[in-house]
């Protein structure tokens, strides 16, 4: 987007095509990756927290890389020099760390039932915000050395799966029932991860366009990110 289209908060002419990218296939790697801890999550659902809880932060690692590796396939177009390496394992370790925090109230449940509420209430308020903190605080170590202002990332990821998580549990949690198989129980979590997934991607998405759109060194340089211009050369700003 040019200085004029800034001043005057016009849509980069990028954006649209940005978005036509990054949502379908963001959510597409997110869904992917949150297969594996639906299906871990039912068939572990009566096993001991021995049992459960390592094997359902392992998946969680496994999402969180498939996550990392569906962004990276959009985000390079338009940060080449972002690196693979550490965006794919930091959210792995995120994604890890997310799960943790979310399972600790439900697995220490012996012990918190012998604290005073208002000090539980407490505690799981704080792991709840660090649930939705923790993904973006990692990918932003990484995005913080290509754009500026990149601290805007992490509170768009949190309200991303805020959203997301939101979407999930208000349709997943009425249509499961005690007494459901295993297949009817992994459907509706995946059905309710698909939405959960569309409702982060998209937030994602609209604050990546914001956050390269104020970034100086990102503006005005991507008229044409995910395709080669007429005269055939590659887009600015990524490998040729």
């Amino acid at each position: 987007m040019d200085e004029d289209g800034r001043r005057h908060g016009r849509v980069p002419t990028w954006a649209p095509a940005l978005l036509r990218a990054w949502i379908p296939v963001v959510a597409l790697a997110e869904l992917a990756g949150f297969a594996l801890p639906a299906v871990v999550g039912v068939l572990t659902a009566g096993a001991p927290t021995t049992v459960s809880l390592p094997l359902l932060v392992a998946a969680g690692a496994v999402e969180g890389a498939v996550l990392g590796a569906g962004q990276m396939a959009v985000m390079r177009r338009v940060l080449p020099a972002v690196s693979a390496v550490r965006w794919v394992g930091a959210t792995a370790v995120a994604a890890a760390l997310a799960y943790l925090l979310a399972l600790l109230p439900s697995a220490a449940a012996p012990v918190l039932a012998t604290w005073p509420v208002p000090v539980v209430v407490v505690l799981v308020a704080v792991l709840a915000v660090l649930v939705l903190l923790v993904l973006g605080l990692a990918q932003w170590l990484e995005l913080r050395r290509h754009v500026s202002r990149a601290a805007t990332w992490i509170g768009v990821t949190a309200l991303a799966w805020l959203l997301g998580l939101s979407v999930f549990l208000a349709v997943a949690t009425p249509l499961w029932h005690p007494g459901q198989s295993a297949v009817v129980a992994v459907a509706i979590g995946l059905g309710a991860g698909a939405l959960m997934a569309v409702a982060m991607a998209a937030v994602t998405g609209i604050g990546l366009v914001r956050l390269l759109a104020r970034d100086p060194g990102h503006a005005g340089t991507l008229a044409v990110p995910f395709g080669p211009g007429d005269d055939g050369t590659p887009p600015r700003g990524s490998p040729g």
